[in-house]
This record gives structure tokens, C-alpha cells and sequence, in this order.
């Protein structure tokens, strides 16, 4: 309905059609609350997005993985009548430094994992104070050896997306241990990236919105949004919306755009500040088949070129897909660069390892998240060093009738999906709880 002034009213108004705001708005619609989603962009899905490729496959250019323990993500998947299927991999990923695969226990190997192994136990144990204010990349100068100190820089920015230039030591310790510890987080079978969806994380869009087709506005950048004692006033550049409450679930860097009157308390308005978006490049090419399986395999980290992770995606019954991802700087600097020449530098350092046929995919898929207009980059907000505010988890306590979810707020996996599923489901509830009876609460 339409009140005084040409305003749309609904009960709450949630912002961002992503995995954690249509997860909250699924979850209010089924408790019978009239619930509106304002999405900037012309799409669903936030930092997930699919694709269709030549040969009929789905892929996912952003966050695509279940991991071994995301047991929300794996419950709507099955609830939602999606494939999942185990990722074809090896005991361990193939290391590559100037076109030759290094040995498991080489010295740079050894060395590489005796660092991360120390950060891990402070993670554990307590990072020191002064290591706040120490960048991972001044850390990275302590350790001996160029190889060694690739490895780590490769590892660090295929992990995080960070700037290590203004990523805290402290910030890595930390998000390793809410990471479920190193070998969790860089394990494909039985870690974090251990199972995929033939549907794509599109399935997982598309499901969550089926029942909200009507309730959702795309093409609505929100602007400002005005709070008093009786809800919000949310003003768009497609129009303006009244509701009790409003759910902000962008991330904390461009919630930043949006104007507040009155003002954020200064302990919310700095994380915008305090925070950025991580720089992170993803590729996927496909092949008639997977054949770099018969030559040790696709599950890579490649030191040469950009730098890069390179995982087999492939589904059960084929074709292949090789999924690259790039981070950190080296992602930004593939931004100058012609889509022709992008292919080149992503795929020539893969030559070696896996063969020349790498060369000739039949289908390319690429997406550089940091030029993303709505979403501004990946995987995730991450703290600028030396602070202590935009540390996940980031706080979600209202502030008068404006709740916050996204999965940096999320207790539980926070900066993956599951954690954005997480949030959605917390912030659902914490609004029923919140609104009157009048207004459509459910128990």
C-alpha cells in the first residue's frame, strides 16, 4: 500500500537482496510479516553471482563453496531441492614456482608452514598487543627465503583478499582461528571449500526469493534513511519507504554511502571507516573434459604471473571447470589489462603444470569483484590495520529501529556464506522479538 507523501509502506524494509537479506526476508515473510527487499543492482545473489556456460553448466563467479562444517548452507540446499556434490581433489594442492612444482618438503615448503603453524598458536593462545599495529606484509619481510615468502603472500591474498600492506598480523591470527585453524581453511575435501552445487549458488538465490518474487525492488539504491521512535523512512533513488524497522545487510564499507539522519552513534559510524572491501579476481574456464586429472591433478597454488589458487570445480558427470582466484593487488592490476591479455596472464603460468590444452577453453567466465558498483569487492570487509573496530565479528546491536545482519556480523562462519545464512536467521528473529503484535510478530 502507498501512504501520505507517495511513500510504500511495509512492516520492515530490508537492504540487500543477498544471500543474508533474503535469507531474513524469506524467514519474516513466513512468520506473516509484510516485508519489502531494496537491492541497488538489477540482480539478486550480492557476492554470489552464476553463470550459464556454452556447454549448458552452471558456474559461480562469487562465493560458491559448502565447507565441510556449514551446516545451515547444507539444510537450505536440500530444503531447496540442490545437488551438492564433493570437490575432486588430491591429498594436497600442487605447488608451482617458475613453471616447477615444488616438493612438500622442500626448505621454502617447510618454512612456509612453520610460519603459519607459529600464527595459528597465537591464534589460540593470544595475539600480542603490538602485533595490531605490524602488517602482515612487514611480517612476511621477517621470513626467510623469496620462495618461502611467496608462498605465504600467495596463500595470504587468495585467503583474505587483503592488502597486506594494511592487513594486521593480529587481524590474520584472528580470522584463522574463526576460520576453524589453517587446515581447515585451505582444505578443499573435509574443510572450507569441500562441496559445490550443480545448480550454482543461483539455485540458492533463486530459492530463497521464490516466495518474495513481489516483495522485491531491484534498481533501488538506497540513499538515507531517516529513524524515529514510530520505525524508518528509507529513501532510495526509485523511491522512497516507510516501515517499522529496516535490516541494513551491505557490508560495512558501502553502507557507508547511505545518510543517516539523526547520525550514527560514533561507534557505528567508524566502521565504515575503519573497514574496506577486500580486491579479489575469480575466473572460470571449461573444457570438454577435465583432463589435467590424468597429470596430478587441478587443485594448484601458483607463485608465478599474478599469483594464484587453482581449484577442479568441475560436476560429477562433467565438463571441466577450473576455477581461478586471484587477490589482493595483484587482482586490481588484472583490471588494466584487455580481457585478451587477463585470459593470457590467468592461464600461461597453468601451462606448465597441467598442459597447453589450458590455452584453449571453450568457455570463459571472469568477474572482478572491486569493480563491482553495488557489492565493491570480496570475499569480504576486512580492518584496516592498527584498528580494532572492523574485526569480525563485526557488532550487530540495533541502533533505534535500524537492525544489521551480512556475514561479517555473523557469530558463526562469519565472511562466508554460511555465515551470511546465519545472520539472516538471527536478525529475523531479533525483529520479531522487537516489533509489536500489532504489527505481525510471530512466536
Amino acid at each position: 500500500m502507498t501512504a501520505p507523501g507517495s511513500a510504500t509502506t511495509a512492516t520492515v524494509v530490508v537492504v540487500g537482496a543477498g544471500v543474508s537479506g533474503l535469507t531474513a526476508a524469506r524467514e519474516l515473510a513466513r512468520r506473516g510479516i509484510d516485508v519489502l527487499v531494496l537491492e541497488a543492482a538489477d540482480r539478486l545473489g550480492g557476492r554470489t553471482m552464476s553463470e550459464t556456460t556454452a556447454l549448458g553448466t552452471t558456474v559461480d563467479l562469487g562465493g560458491q563453496w559448502i565447507g565441510h562444517d556449514h551446516h545451515r548452507l547444507m539444510a537450505l540446499a536440500d530444503e531447496l531441492g540442490l545437488t551438492r556434490y564433493r570437490m575432486h581433489t588430491g591429498p594436497m594442492p600442487g605447488l608451482i614456482d617458475r613453471s616447477r612444482r615444488l616438493s612438500a618438503i622442500s626448505p621454502a615448503v617447510l618454512t612456509a608452514v612453520a610460519a603459519l603453524a607459529g600464527v595459528e598458536v597465537l591464534s589460540r593462545t593470544g595475539v600480542p598487543r603490538r602485533w595490531r599495529d605490524t602488517t602482515v606484509e612487514s611480517w612476511l619481510r621477517r621470513v626467510p627465503g623469496r620462495t618461502a615468502r611467496r608462498l605465504l603472500e600467495v596463500i595470504a591474498a587468495v585467503s583474505w583478499t587483503a592488502d597486506l600492506n594494511r592487513h594486521s598480523v593480529y587481524a590474520m591470527a584472528r580470522m584463522i582461528r574463526l576460520q576453524g585453524g589453517v587446515r581447515t581453511m585451505l582444505s578443499t575435501k573435509g574443510g572450507a571449500q569441500d562441496s559445490l552445487l550443480v545448480e550454482g549458488m543461483r539455485g540458492l538465490a533463486d530459492g530463497l526469493a521464490a516466495d518474495l518474487s513481489s516483495r522485491i525492488c531491484l534498481g533501488h539504491k538506497v540513499v538515507s534513511i531517516s529513524r524515529d521512535n514510530a520505525g524508518v523512512t528509507v529513501q532510495t533513488t526509485a523511491g522512497n519507504f516507510r516501515a517499522a524497522k529496516a535490516i541494513v545487510t551491505v557490508p560495512a564499507p558501502m553502507a557507508g554511502s547511505i545518510a543517516h539522519q539523526p547520525p550514527l552513534p560514533p561507534d557505528r559510524a567508524r566502521l565504515a571507516d575503519q573497514t574496506y572491501m577486500g580486491s579479489v579476481y575469480k575466473a572460470i574456464a571449461v573444457y570438454d573434459r577435465p583432463f589435467w586429472r590424468q597429470r596430478k591433478g587441478g587443485e594448484l597454488l601458483v607463485l608465478d604471473g599474478p599469483g594464484s589458487g587453482v581449484f577442479d570445480t568441475s560436476p560429477p558427470d562433467g565438463p571441466g571447470h577450473l576455477c581461478v582466484l586471484i587477490g589482493g593487488p595483484a587482482a586490481r592490476e588484472l583490471d588494466g589489462l584487455s580481457a585478451g591479455d587477463r585470459q593470457r596472464a590467468v592461464l600461461d603460468p597453468l601451462v606448465g603444470p597441467i598442459g597447453t590444452e589450458v590455452l584453449q577453453p571453450v568457455s570463459w567466465h571472469e568477474k572482478s569483484w572491486q569493480t563491482d558498483e553495488y557489492v565493491g569487492g570480496g570475499y569480504m570487509a576486512l580492518p584496516i590495520g592498527g584498528t580494532l573496530d572492523g574485526l569480525l565479528p563485526l557488532p550487530s546491536a540495533p541502533v533505534g529501529n535500524i537492525h544489521w545482519a551480512g556475514t561479517e556480523t555473523a557469530s558463526d562462519h562469519p565472511g562466508y556464506i554460511e555465515g551470511a545464512i546465519e545472520s539472516g536467521l538471527r536478525v529475523a528473529h531479533e525483529v520479531v522479538q522487537a516489533l509489536p503484535a500489532t504489527d505481525g510478530r510471530r512466536s
